[in-house]
């Protein structure tokens, strides 16, 4: 009796449907879409939810509105005084409010406010001025520090809004402590070269004002579920964006809501190809409650998702004016393959295999699920240093429909709607761990040189090497057997994996809202080899770095069982 033939891993075998994707469409959505100011938990950001929902109904899919509890944080008035002048300035989501009388203090000019410029400076009860938007980096060193304030300086004339709390989704009683405790301004790159000049000629005091208006209050969450022929508790593909924006957000995210449509409405015309179902999220409180929304999802659906959900694509300020880079889109390693695969059909541009950053509603790393994308099409990089290459605009009050260009917007919806096809329709699912794991093998063993003898790695320089050899056969020389077994060991796969690589370790909790290099299991690894043999550190670190060890251990353990027990046996 012959052999049953190796099925091939491959991408879907039937086209995706982005012959069908409308720019005009999508632009006469986006205009209506575009009368609103979303701040989250405000009237204007109901009225766009309900719009929101009335589409989607109008395709024929059921739509659920939920309300849950959030932290929010909406900036008001604010602007600073110095030597009687009085300078414009804007405050920011999570600052602490000033006092009726302003905060005043002595001004002290920390340049670009990294720990070096922050080290051995004496700023306790004094107000920090930092070249730079506003960052939860910064307000957490200001608020260790003992500073008062922070004065932010733009890069140019205009004033960009941010969020500034490094606490990931709203504050527990475990995390509040973390959330700032300073008030924040930013003031315009001309002001601040006369605050300097200023401080130049011994004019140090400053008084900060400002209002912020925190707190809980409820926000909306759109959710609709679209099943496969397989049924209601088969797994799915999670499909998000975020509603709330500071001022009318058309691009961000405007053109996200609307592309999500597009995406939508051609996946549901061929739902009878679907092997998994769809799931749509719309999010309130990302910009001003720090992903408020989809870290409550995630907290609260946990358990199914982690049953359930294979893989989350998420989108954030598609179609640009000027928007022509398409190679610096994150993704986590598994869907790295799909994703560049898209991005060369539509542009021929290669996609530069960017880590998914920590950012775009990414709440569910914890939980096992790899994600892909977030922001999508970039700006090429040029003179102005902002936090990313999303326009001058960002952010701003010029975030308007003429920074749309039709073009673009449909080029990233039929790259989006590739990547979830891809996902959605194809038998075995299209996720290769293997460039994860060749990178995690490559550090274990530079780091291995450099801790012999102090410190054993071997076996875990081992285990990632017979891990690579076996997620490369899964690619290279699929198993025989079901389908369901494989995409079955696929998830389990990817709750073992993703958690090392995406987070610190606990699955049930959100980490800061801070960067986060890769493989954060091996940070205690890293730090012992920054020590020298007899270090006062040394045996400290070691301790660390024993469970690390383990921890790194038991998932590669773990993960090789899993595929071995696909092949019926170990790998000879």
């Amino acid at each position: 009796m012959s052999a049953p033939a190796r099925p091939q891993q491959a991408f879907s075998t039937v086209k995706a449907p982005v012959d069908g994707v409308s720019g005009a469409r999508m632009m006469e959505q986006l205009r209506q879409f575009a009368v609103w100011t979303k701040l989250a938990g405000t009237a204007g950001e109901a009225e766009s939810f309900a719009w929101l929902k009335a589409q989607l109904e109008s395709l024929g899919l059921p739509a659920t509105l939920l309300s849950h509890d959030a932290y929010i944080s909406l900036p008001g008035s604010a602007h600073l005084t110095c030597d009687g002048s009085r300078i414009g300035a804007i405050t920011q989501s999570m600052s602490q409010p000033s006092q009726p009388e302003g905060c005043s203090g002595k001004l002290v000019d920390l340049g670009d406010g990294s720990a070096d410029a922050f080290r051995g400076r004496d700023v306790n009860g004094r107000i920090v001025l930092v070249d730079g938007i506003a960052n939860p980096v910064i307000a957490m060193r200001a608020s260790r520090a003992g500073a008062s304030g922070i004065v932010h300086v733009s890069p140019h004339a205009l004033l960009h809004e941010m969020c500034i709390s490094p606490v990931w989704g709203s504050p527990s009683l475990a995390t509040r402590e973390d959330l700032p405790n300073v008030v924040v301004l930013t003031v315009t790159a001309e002001d601040a070269a006369a605050l300097r000049r200023r401080l130049a000629e011994g004019q140090t005091e400053v008084t900060l004002h400002a209002m912020v208006d925190t707190g809980w209050r409820k926000t909306p969450l759109l959710v609709a579920d679209m099943p496969c022929a397989a049924g209601a508790d088969a797994p799915f593909v999670l499909l998000s964006c975020h509603v709330d924006t500071w001022f009318h957000g058309v691009m961000d995210n405007g053109s996200a809501n609307i592309a999500m449509l597009e995406v939508v409405r051609l996946c549901a015309e061929l739902r009878d190809r679907w092997r998994r179902g769809l799931r749509l999220c719309f999010w309130s409180g990302h910009s001003q409650g720090r992903y408020s929304g989809s870290s409550w999802y995630a907290d609260n659906h946990w358990l199914e998702l982690d049953e359930r959900c294979v893989a989350h694509v998420n989108l954030d300020s598609p179609g640009a004016v000027g928007a022509t880079n398409l190679t610096q889109t994150g993704s986590a390693g598994a869907l790295f393959g799909i994703a560049a695969a898209a991005i060369a059909a539509e542009t021929g541009q290669v996609l530069a295999g960017k880590r998914k950053a920590r950012s775009a509603d990414d709440s569910f790393p914890g939980i096992g699920i790899p994600s892909v994308f977030g922001s999508l099409s970039t700006q090429e990089p040029g003179a102005l240093k902002l936090r990313n290459e999303l326009g001058w605009w960002w952010h701003t009050e010029h975030d308007l429909i003429d920074k749309i260009e039709p073009a673009h917007l449909e080029r990233d919806a039929r790259i989006v709607l590739r990547v979830v096809w891809d996902l959605l329709e194809n038998e075995r699912l299209p996720l290769d761990f293997s460039p994860q794991i060749a990178g995690l093998l490559a550090e274990l063993t530079g780091a291995s040189e450099r801790l012999k003898p102090r410190f054993d790695l071997d076996a875990a320089c081992e285990a990632a090497h017979q891990l690579d050899q076996r997620l490369k056969r899964l690619v290279q020389d699929p198993p025989a057997g079901s389908a369901e077994a494989f995409n079955r060991a696929i998830l389990e796969l990817s709750r073992l994996l993703v958690p090392l690589d995406y987070t610190t370790g606990n699955r049930f909790a959100h980490d800061p809202a801070t960067p986060l290099a890769a493989w954060p299991v091996l940070e205690p690894i890293r730090r012992l080899v920054r020590t020298k043999t007899g270090d006062a550190d040394e045996p400290f670190a070691k301790v660390d770095a024993v469970r690390a060890r383990n921890r790194l251990l038991h998932g590669l353990r773990k993960a090789i069982a899993l595929v071995d027990g696909l092949y019926g046996g170990a790998l000879q």
